[in-house]
């Protein structure tokens, strides 16, 4: 029987954006359907003017349920009725709330296990705010949403480069009381343990960035690292995880020193989405990492200014796509051994304090005993009949 293709659930996004536009355009190549069974949330009606816009012959099959998705198609999930005003390229409440439909339809379905991975295009996050909606972005709300207690952690990557943020969506002037050594280890260990598990590295090496120029200068131009960044460094350590630094963040990047790392950890969201989106804007991908689901979307945001003009690249989306599916993969592939254990050993101490050895369970050694206890008695038994005999 052929295994179930991956299902990836992919949100519409802001409808007056780019995000159809690069969701249609993955998928005018029909090859992308040999690894993945797509289920796109948005509607019927506005995924039509896209594509009659911008001229994208891409068939579609419109369903109501996620049940009905079918492989080797590309689903369109209808998430409301509404009419919905389109105007490309202009922030709206109208827009912002169709992505929040989509959004939260596709929150539903994923608690019932209706597909794999989720893919999300680009939301405005200030029309999408309202009553069912009040985080900075998408990361947050999915965390709410579907976490289950878990921490998430924004990554922006691509095949060569890996930068998580210790703090994401705030004001430059809350940043500095918000870096703590408690913040620093746990986003540090959420990212250790998703380059692990999620991204398939034994061993993996974390570079930490400073929080101040050329790393505070030994405390002429702050104290963070001396006091905050450093301890957590060694607490790290301590953990068995390789953290290293704090390295000045423009030096780092620009002498290239991210090749030796498999991950960077920023203090703040622009000290790592710079430069990274500076190396790899067209090939980037934003991964929630540290949540029992499974999320990325493109790098990019809206992209007002481009929506509607056909030059949109699809690049970003299109590897948004492939890297959702190689982090199933690779959780299947990491949690396998684990599922189905080798029973557990029993130890003992000797008396003598010797090291813990090997034992058997008591329920057996009594067995074992009662069996050579009645094996004597019929050694016993025999030898007296030859006796007697």
């Amino acid at each position: 029987m052929e295994e179930r293709k991956i299902r990836v659930a992919i949100t519409q996004g802001d409808t007056n954006g780019v995000g159809y536009e690069v969701i249609l355009k993955v998928f005018s190549d029909p090859n992308i359907l040999e690894l993945c069974t797509p289920i796109i949330y948005g509607s019927p009606k506005i995924a039509s003017y896209h594509r009659k816009a911008l001229n994208l012959e891409v068939p579609y099959t419109i369903i109501n349920h996620a049940e009905e998705a079918r492989d080797g198609r590309v689903n369109l999930l209808a998430c409301f009725d509404d009419e919905i005003k389109i105007e490309i390229g202009q922030p709206s409440q109208e827009a912002g709330a169709a992505a929040l439909k989509a959004l939260d339809r596709a929150m539903t379905d994923y608690r019932s296990e209706l597909y794999d991975v989720l893919v999300t295009a680009p939301i405005n996050k200030a029309t999408i705010q309202s009553p069912g909606f009040h985080f900075p972005g998408h990361t947050e709300y999915i965390e709410t949403s579907v976490g289950e207690g878990e921490k998430a952690l924004m990554i922006l990557m691509n095949e060569t480069l890996r930068v998580a943020l210790v703090t994401t969506h705030l004001p430059i002037k809350d940043i500095a009381k918000a870096i703590t050594k408690e913040g620093i280890v746990e986003k540090a260990t959420i990212f250790h343990k998703a380059l692990k598990r999620d991204f398939r590295i034994s061993s993996p090496r974390i570079a930490v960035l400073s929080l101040n120029p050329h790393a505070g200068d030994n405390g002429l131009l702050g104290s963070e690292e001396k006091d905050i960044i450093l301890p957590a460094i060694e607490e790290l350590a301590d953990k068995g995880i390789q953290a290293f630094g704090p390295f000045a963040a423009d030096g780092f990047f620009g002498s290239g020193a991210y090749d030796h790392f498999d991950g960077v950890l920023a203090m703040y969201h622009d000290q790592g989405l710079a430069p990274f989106k500076t190396i790899a804007l067209e090939s980037g991908v934003n991964y929630t990492a540290g949540l029992p689901i499974v999320r990325t979307s493109p790098d990019h945001g809206t992209a007002y200014d481009i929506a509607g003009k056909g030059i949109a690249d699809e690049n970003s989306m299109r590897q948004a796509i492939f890297t959702a599916i190689d982090v199933f993969r690779n959780r299947q592939f990491y949690d396998e051994p684990l599922q189905n254990p080798l029973p557990k050993l029993f130890h003992e101490k000797r008396e003598d304090g010797d090291k813990a050895r090997f034992a058997r369970p008591k329920d057996m050694i009594r067995k074992e005993k009662e069996g050579a206890e009645n094996e004597q008695g019929e050694h016993a038994a025999d030898k007296k009949t030859v006796t007697e005999s």
